[in-house]
């Protein structure tokens, strides 16, 4: 199933499409009402599954305060203002997709904000952040934003958009925050951080696709009645997305070093078309099936631009840093003190399903590694479980600064045939282990772009 997700994601662009057309035929020639019930079970499909792998502690991380008001300032002030202008130029006598665009522009950010702004060599610890304060705004402002804005024209149930928020919204939040934590008791953290967290959102890509071709299904007669309006409804998303564009490369050029720059660039244009889509059509019935014609347009516009940005940003940014240890590593690594024993060890490892963990000293200095092997052998030769890990051999660790180049890496595994180094920070503490796995997943995800 993961090997069919992830073909879906990589072309996204085709597969919405193809949801389009698809939902089109089947509304043209078949009734479609019986597809209604479906938009809340899809909805939440399209939710839940980004929310189980959200780091929600990653709000508190240090960061350039400078560089977060300014991405906020253009996602809550100059974006929503920017599409209700382009709303009321376009859709003067439609506010339904007025509104829709509008919708676009208030909700920032995506999981795709994190892909695009590594795919480029951006920062991305910095865009994780941007995603969690736009989720949370975005769901608190969108209500009344959109009532200040457009409730004179259109007719926006207030109580209803506030309760649908929180039924395909907040509780997935909360059930994907509890999903994280059972999953991590269940597998252990390492296993959910490399196997679980980087392919479970993919699950949303079917709500997606599903809630597509319902909302295509329902709107069918109109559009094939009027089949230009589609290319219609592309000017005003195009000119959004180039003002989004260029406003932002100017500003992260002028103003923040590359690697900010770009997270600002991808912190605002990558737009939750997801959750926008949710609301559309959850709130809004007949009119949200409208809303969803642009929305599903921006999903198109937002990939193909996305993507051809990143070809251009080391034109726009210049050419981007060597990669470096930081850029491979999973953060996070199990370790144990040395005054800890086998059993400690072996608990440990049996808990978070791991291989290794590493022993350190009272002052948390990196002493060797411990494996599962070990543990056998050991174990094998007559230590005893209580047997203190200082007081047994362990592997000679290679230790690597987070902030070497990945190059220096590759020719240190080449040299000394060890292919598991500890990485540490600027203060000498364990952040994370680097595997020769970690080196070939990192340049296969680079091919896939």
């Amino acid at each position: 199933m993961w090997s069919v997700l992830s073909v879906i994601k990589k072309r996204l662009v085709w597969f919405v499409a193809a949801s389009m057309v698809l939902g089109l035929v089947n509304g043209y020639l078949f009734p479609s009402g019986y597809l209604k019930p479906l938009v809340i079970p899809l909805t939440i499909l399209m939710v839940y599954p980004m929310m189980v792998s959200m780091k929600l502690g990653a709000i508190f991380n240090q960061c350039s305060y400078r560089l977060q008001f300014v991405t906020q300032a253009i996602n809550f002030v100059f974006m929503p203002l920017f599409a209700f202008g382009l709303g009321s130029l376009f859709f003067p006598n439609d506010p339904v997709m007025g509104f829709g665009l509008l919708l676009i522009a208030l909700l920032p950010t995506s999981g795709m904000t994190i892909s695009w702004t590594g795919f480029a060599k951006g920062n991305t610890q910095v865009a994780v952040k941007m995603v969690l304060i736009g989720l949370i705004a975005g769901i608190v402002l969108t209500p009344f934003y959109g009532y200040l804005l457009m409730g004179k024209a259109i007719s926006i149930p207030l109580l209803k958009t506030v309760q649908q928020i929180a039924l395909v919204i907040i509780i997935p939040l909360a059930l994907g925050a509890l999903t994280q934590v059972g999953l991590k008791q269940w597998l252990g953290a390492a296993r959910f951080n490399n196997d679980i967290a980087p392919v479970f959102p993919q699950l949303s890509l079917l709500g997606v696709i599903g809630i597509i071709f319902v909302a295509m299904s329902l709107k069918a007669p109109a559009i094939i009645g009027d089949p230009f309006q589609l290319l219609i409804l592309a000017v005003p998303l195009v000119i959004l997305y180039s003002v989004n564009y260029s406003l932002t490369t100017f500003l992260g050029r002028r103003f923040f070093p590359r690697e900010d720059g770009i997270a600002l660039v991808f912190g605002t244009v990558m737009r939750n078309l997801s959750i926008a889509l949710a609301i559309a059509v959850t709130v809004f019935d007949e009119a949200g099936a409208r809303m969803a014609m642009i929305i599903s347009l921006a999903y198109i516009i937002q990939i193909e631009s996305a993507a051809l940005y990143v070809k251009l940003a080391r034109r726009f940014f210049g050419e981007a840093p060597e990669d470096r240890v930081s850029d491979v590593v999973t953060e996070g690594i199990f370790s144990l003190h040395k005054e800890a024993t086998l059993r400690d060890a072996i608990r440990l490892l049996d808990e978070e399903h791991i291989h290794s963990v590493a022993v350190l000293d009272g002052q948390d200095a990196p002493l060797g590694l411990l494996d599962s092997e070990d543990v056998i052998n050991l174990l094998a030769d007559g230590s005893t479980p209580d047997t203190r890990l200082g007081d047994v051999r362990l592997q000679d660790l290679s230790v690597i600064p987070q902030t070497s180049p990945l190059h220096t890496a590759i020719s240190k595994m080449k040299r000394s045939h060890n292919y598991k180094f500890l990485v540490v920070d600027n203060a000498r503490k364990p952040t994370g282990l680097l595997t020769e796995s970690d080196i070939i997943d990192h340049l296969a995800r680079q091919e896939e772009v």
